[in-house]
């Protein structure tokens, strides 16, 4: 009779199940009591301060978000009655902010810890009172310029005066109008080049929500706030209208100046409302995903992680599942490169989050266990090379059965939205598995250029018999390599 040892030494190993406790902890910190903290910004000052600023129009200052015991935070209000700020940063001892007519420099010159000069550094789009005429600032680019991404009217049109632009504002204070066709911006923000995104959410000429490269002089495919070519000559003429009921790698042979979407987030599967955009240039103080993007979700609260590459001079790229389990609708995203926390904050008014509380800030930081996930999908002229964070156990990761794959795209029209069309089945016909098991190569049939290729993983095992921690991955491919 055989012993109990020798039986149980024929059974597989348990698969580990990861979780996203096993390497982050997800901590909220505490909010000035009986305040209503919308968080819409937040800037990272000297001293290990946060500066958040609220949808109300409050802007406070936060001592203690980075230390091991939360409950010690002291805050204090350090400017009141503002516009809702959507976009804020510190530099050279002030607050700039952009709220909803204008860009501020907020300054405390006194040192009495509350600003009292109030500065316009740039202004000249219009606001009609619209609940959706949003602005959302960025930090300054590799110019010095701050970028101002202006949501359309009711979402829909362009009632007032630049309403689904994206515009510079200089250092010397003028307002250029450097990108149209946006539609409803949640947030914008640089990759590790320094090339402005912004992402959008969906809607007329929007299939589905997305990130989106600020090319300046481009079209970004809503042409609802294209009647204001007439008074500018920044950008050049005015693009050509879109077909209505068309594709997007159709409508960009006809409209030169359009630039589609970097990386689409297919509604309900990755996100409904993505939202803020941080980079990673942390050198590994937050794990492996350094120079990616984390892009904030406000319906679903969570981060999404973003690799993004340029083939034929478009960005094109991957989005992954990242954190969850924030505590509202996130907006705000901001990292610390040199401390490796994220802090994001937020707000539910006006749309519904996953996340049950009418408003939070929270960070989150890293212990330094690497989840076995995919780090970056890239794109081949045959397929698709992955990367891992760990070894990959060379049976799954050499098995074409590991890799089913969709393709799909959306309609690019006026009406809100697209059902997913032209679907097919791509399919992997090779994998091969490098020597350091790091990577595999993907030979694919059946590439769509302009589809979304979504990609299964949850077959594949690490060489420790690990599953990932999050076997999703969606490519947008634009352009396919030569």
């Amino acid at each position: 009779m055989k012993s109990i040892l020798a039986v149980l030494a024929g059974i597989p190993a348990a698969i580990a199940q990861p979780v996203q406790s096993d390497y982050y902890l997800r901590e909220e910190i505490p909010l000035p009591k009986d305040e209503v903290m919308e968080v819409s910004s937040i800037a990272l000052m000297p001293g290990r301060k946060v500066a958040v600023a609220t949808r109300r129009g409050d802007v406070w200052i936060c001592e203690g978000a980075y230390e091991a015991d939360l409950s010690k935070v002291k805050w204090s209000r350090f400017a009141r009655n503002l516009h809702e700020p959507l976009g804020m940063f510190y530099k050279d001892g002030s607050l700039t902010l952009t709220q909803r007519p204008e860009v501020t420099r907020l300054r405390d010159t006194n040192n009495d810890g509350r600003a009292d000069a109030f500065e316009t550094l740039g202004s000249g789009w219009g606001i009609s009172g619209d609940y959706h005429e949003y602005a959302f600032g960025s930090e300054p680019d590799k110019n010095g310029d701050i970028w101002v991404a202006l949501c359309l009217t009711g979402s829909m049109g362009a009632k007032s005066q630049w309403r689904g632009w994206a515009m510079r504002v200089t250092a010397k204070g003028e307002v250029i109008p450097a990108v149209s066709g946006l539609r409803s911006p949640g947030g914008i923000g640089s990759n590790a080049e320094g090339d402005l995104f912004f992402t959008d959410n969906q809607g007329p000429w929007n299939g589905s929500s997305s990130l989106k490269w600020l090319k300046p002089g481009s079209f970004q495919g809503n042409p609802s706030g294209n009647i204001y070519y007439t008074q500018t000559d920044e950008i050049g003429p005015r693009p050509p209208d879109p077909t209505n009921e068309s594709r997007i790698v159709s409508e960009r042979r006809r409209i030169p100046a359009f630039v589609p979407p970097a990386v689409v987030f297919p509604h309900a599967k990755v996100g409904n409302s993505p939202t803020g955009i941080a980079v990673d240039l942390s050198k590994g103080k937050f794990g492996p995903w350094e120079k990616q993007l984390y892009v904030g979700e406000q319906t679903q609260s969570q981060v999404q992680r973003v690799c993004l590459e340029k083939v034929n001079g478009l960005y094109q790229g991957a989005v992954f599942h990242f954190l969850e389990g924030f505590e509202a609708g996130i907006i705000p995203v901001r990292f610390d490169p040199q401390d490796g926390t994220i802090f994001v904050g937020g707000s539910n008014r006006g749309w519904g989050s996953r996340g049950s509380k009418p408003f939070t800030f929270e960070r989150v930081r890293w212990n330094g266990k690497v989840p076995f996930e995919i780090k970056e999908m890239k794109a081949r002229p045959d397929g698709f090379e992955l990367t891992f964070t760990e070894p990959i156990d060379p049976k799954t990761g050499s098995d074409i059965a590991s890799y089913p794959m969709k393709s799909w795209t959306y309609i690019y029209q006026a009406a809100y939205g697209s059902p997913e069309v032209d679907l097919s089945e791509p399919k992997v016909v090779e994998a091969k598995v490098s020597g350091d098991g790091l990577s595999v190569r993907l030979k694919v049939k059946g590439l769509v250029q302009g589809n979304v290729h979504y990609l299964d993983g949850k077959a594949l095992r690490s060489a420790k018999n690990g599953a990932l921690l999050h076997p999703e991955a969606w490519y947008t491919l634009n352009e396919i390599p030569k």
